[in-house]
């Protein structure tokens, strides 16, 4: 009997776990894994909030067009986005607010767009800095502009 035990004891050291080798093999190659795909969703997070920032001044142009169409004028520099929201004291046809938000985003950065009216290329301009905060950034970092309004 003594010697079914021990053949069983035999079988089940080999059964025990993994070793030191097998676990280095997995994460070298979890590693590796992360090394390659890393780049790609951390490009793919940044366009995505690049796009966004798009997006959102998009909405931006279209509340100010109703904006324009209510007081017959776009909201100037120091009126800005909030005039989006909260009525301007010289604005007497104002039917807001124009944001569904009732409040003006941030950008993706976390960041307020910068407003000017007028703007270089047309009556208003809204610029997201991007990721940098920097008016001349490039790239991922770099400023996202109005279309020509």
């Amino acid at each position: 009997m003594s010697s079914a035990v021990a053949r069983r004891a035999r079988r089940r050291r080999g059964e025990d776990g993994f070793t030191l080798v097998e676990m280095l093999v997995v994460i070298t190659i979890i590693g590796l894994i992360m090394a390659l795909v890393g780049p790609r969703v951390l490009n793919y997070l940044s366009e995505s909030k690049t796009k966004t920032a798009q997006i959102q001044i998009e909405s931006f142009s279209s509340a100010l067009d109703l904006f324009y169409l209510d007081n017959g004028r776009y909201p100037n520099s120091n009126e800005g986005l909030t005039a989006l929201v909260r009525r301007p004291s010289n604005a007497g046809g104002w039917n807001g607010p124009y944001l569904k938000s009732g409040s003006v985003p941030t950008d993706p950065w976390g960041r307020a767009y910068v407003y000017r009216a007028p703007g270089e290329r047309g009556p208003y301009e809204i610029v997201s800095l991007g990721a940098s905060g920097q008016p001349n950034g490039t790239g991922s970092d770099g400023v996202v502009r109005s279309a020509n309004p």
